[in-house]
């Protein structure tokens, strides 16, 4: 149950409307595997990301990386093969079970490549901004012109109609 009222919020902002789902789903995280694997966000430039997941002791063909309705999905299957059980360990303290971690992403956040070198997973992401998504000037009418509206073309009506 979500203890949270936007409602204030949603009044005074347009395009929006996905937050209270977003809300809804960082409800739902089970808070016990939170802290693995370990990972980090990294801004590489204006617009490239890197997420890097520490894996260590993972192979790539135990982990798998799929992008589903703007959320990146990082699962790990440890082996369980035979050579694995005839080991005797004293400690085990580097953590090999299975995971999956999930990252929200942006509309315009698309994934471009992963690597994996030295035990951790490098997954590089892009942010690819629309021409008509990006800031633009609006000029401001003056004199007998003001009046008179601009034709609408087809597909450019306001949210609101």
């Amino acid at each position: 149950m979500r203890a949270f009222d936007f409602s204030p919020l949603l009044r005074s902002s347009i395009g929006f409307e996905n937050l209270n789902r977003l809300v809804d789903f960082a409800s739902r995280l089970d808070n016990s595997d939170i802290a693995y694997p370990p990972y980090n966000i990294e801004k590489l430039s204006e617009d490239g990301y890197r997420v890097s997941l520490a894996v260590a002791g993972f192979g790539t063909d135990e982990l798998d990386i799929t992008v589903h309705d703007n959320t990146l999905i990082v699962s790990g299957k440890g082996r369980d093969d035979q050579a694995e059980r005839e080991r005797s360990f004293l400690h085990r303290g580097i953590a090999k079970r299975a995971f999956e971690r999930r990252f929200q992403l942006a509309d315009t956040v698309k994934v471009t490549g992963a690597s994996y070198a030295d035990g951790l997973l490098n997954i590089d992401l892009v942010r690819e901004v629309p021409e008509h998504k990006r800031p633009r000037k609006i000029e401001i009418a003056t004199g007998p012109q003001a009046d008179v509206l601009p034709p609408v073309v087809e597909g450019q009506r306001l949210a609101a109609e």
